[in-house]
């Protein structure tokens, strides 16, 4: 475990370095956040137990003179109905990095592809890393991101991709002793689409993700995969005002979480596949 957390800290720096790199050469704006949010009602395939996990989130967004870079790290820190192992009565650890970067065409064309709504349209491209000590899966996925997001000229933001997913994972189980050598499943598409739209004068925003994901043909299991739904929203209030603190500084509010067949597991015959998850949300902005 130890190891793969150092795996996933160098990559995190590593893109943090990327994206700072192109910021020293031509930076235009950026914006990094570090979040915690905790909710009692997490759940986990083939566990039929709510799962209460604390979460620490490291945010960095910027754009510079060709397009964007975005990348997030969560630590998820589960109570003991999540176990770190076999018979544990300390809960697992997952360290989950995500990072994308999307070439816009209007920046490196010099003229917005404007149509319609469209504001402008890009190539984003990027990669999914995450480690997880749990008793019975211990993931250690593996995903590269590839394809097109659209901007659409509204209040805010609001950015929807078509995106081609390359997806393997190596777990071991605890329960069985057995560890899996990394599988591939099938290529598979992803409809994404992201948002954060200002209310109130800008001291409310409500901001989110929803993310479709295909079928992944059979796991490394030799089961059946499901279409995934991932619903991520929250709405947050700009606190700091009420203490003189710059705009956006300190950010509170609830946040919920609607994940079908999660991972592709079908929830018709997997139990924890589905997860309802209301949360509360604190987070500031450096």
């Amino acid at each position: 475990m130890k190891r793969a957390i150092l795996n996933i800290v160098a990559m995190s720096l590593a893109a943090g370095g990327a994206g700072s790199a192109v910021s020293v050469q031509a930076a235009d704006w950026s914006d990094t956040s570090i979040g915690y949010r905790t909710g009692k009602r997490f759940a986990e395939p083939f566990n039929a137990n709510d799962i209460r996990k604390d979460i620490i989130q490291l945010n960095h967004v910027s754009g510079y003179k060709y397009g964007t870079n975005f990348a997030n790290l969560d630590v998820l820190l589960s109570d003991k109905t999540d176990p770190s192992s076999k018979g544990a009565s300390s809960g697992a650890q997952e360290f989950y990095l995500v990072y994308r970067h999307t070439l816009e065409w209007g920046k490196v064309g010099g003229t917005p592809l404007r149509f319609g709504p469209l504001r402008d349209a890009g190539l984003t491209l990027g990669f999914d890393v995450n480690t997880k000590n749990d008793a019975g899966y211990n993931s250690k996925k593996r995903m590269v991101v590839a394809g097109p997001t659209f901007m659409f000229d509204v209040p805010g933001m609001l950015n929807v991709g078509i995106y081609g997913l390359w997806e393997s994972n190596a777990p071991y189980s605890s329960f069985t002793g057995i560890a899996t050598p990394r599988y591939r499943y099938d290529t598979h598409p992803m409809l994404g689409v992201v948002w954060a739209f200002p209310l109130a004068s800008n001291r409310l925003s409500f901001e989110g993700y929803a993310n479709v994901i295909g079928a992944k043909g059979k796991n490394e299991f030799g089961r059946d995969t499901a279409t995934e739904t991932n619903i991520d929203m929250q709405l947050m209030l700009d606190v700091g005002v009420l203490f003189d603190a710059k705009h956006k500084r300190f950010r509170a509010g609830v946040a919920y979480q609607y994940w079908k067949n999660k991972f592709g597991n079908d929830s018709r015959t997997i139990p924890g596949a589905t997860a309802r998850t209301p949360m509360i949300k604190a987070q500031y902005h450096f």
